[in-house]
């Protein structure tokens, strides 16, 4: 389990999070987590991998404070919402690279099948487009087995049978009993495969439940509806 505690985050003067308490069940299934930009998305993802360190409060992992530590990230695999790679490598350079570093089990030709990224394999990456880009982050984030998924924005740039394969595979890894945590803007894929969503605002949960529980409390019968009505509350 990860769990936030009296969590208190500024950046200069803007204030991310304000005591701040979350706990997501390492126990398996699919949480979106939404927002509008600036709601604190990314620096909640970034503070459950230790790249943003609070001001006050804790985080836990299984129980054990995340702070100082770095064995729990072998229990996490990670996307981030924009991959920066290195532009002299190849594809099959970066892959053999990053399999090198995790010293990890790979299941990477599945998964390059499954996104047809065979063509590109001896491709520089600096010359890629963008859905290209994509489509190798998600290779390198899912070609290693892990307890827990954290996938920033993981549709950013995917033409509409990527997203299917994305999809899926996120399906999947449900299936395996994982935890699977991630942003999106897109939200008819929050609605499709979330078993919770976490709504964010300036850095504050203003709902958590089911599909069918924001729409019960919305009125709405849609998640874009449910969550304008939200913010509508709000404002």
């Amino acid at each position: 389990m990860i769990e936030f505690q009296n969590t208190f985050k500024k950046f200069g003067k803007l204030s991310v999070f304000e005591d701040l308490n979350l706990s997501i069940p390492s126990s398996g299934g699919i949480v979106a987590v939404l927002g509008p930009n600036g709601s604190g998305k990314t620096t909640l993802i970034k503070s459950i991998l230790g790249m943003v360190v609070p001001d006050q409060g804790s985080i836990f992992f299984d129980g054990k404070k995340i702070q100082n530590e770095w064995e729990y990230r072998n229990e996490i695999n990670y996307l981030p919402q924009i991959a920066t790679f290195p532009g002299n490598l190849t594809v099959h350079e970066l892959i053999e690279m990053v399999k090198d570093l995790r010293l990890k089990t790979a299941n990477e030709k599945e998964l390059i099948h499954k996104f047809k990224l065979a063509p590109f394999l001896d491709k520089k990456l600096s010359i890629l487009s963008g859905g290209t880009k994509q489509k190798v982050n998600i290779v390198l984030t899912f070609m290693f087995e892990s307890r827990m998924l954290i996938l920033d924005e993981p549709s950013t740039g995917l033409d509409p049978i990527s997203l299917i394969q994305l999809k899926n595979l996120i399906l999947e890894e449900k299936k395996k009993g994982k935890t699977i945590l991630f942003t999106t803007h897109i939200m008819s894929l929050a609605e499709e495969i979330s078993d919770e969503i976490i709504f964010l605002l300036e850095g504050k949960i203003h709902f958590r439940g089911t599909i069918g529980q924001i729409f019960e409390k919305t009125s709405q019968n849609n998640l874009e509806s449910s969550i304008a009505k939200i913010l509508e509350e709000e404002e």
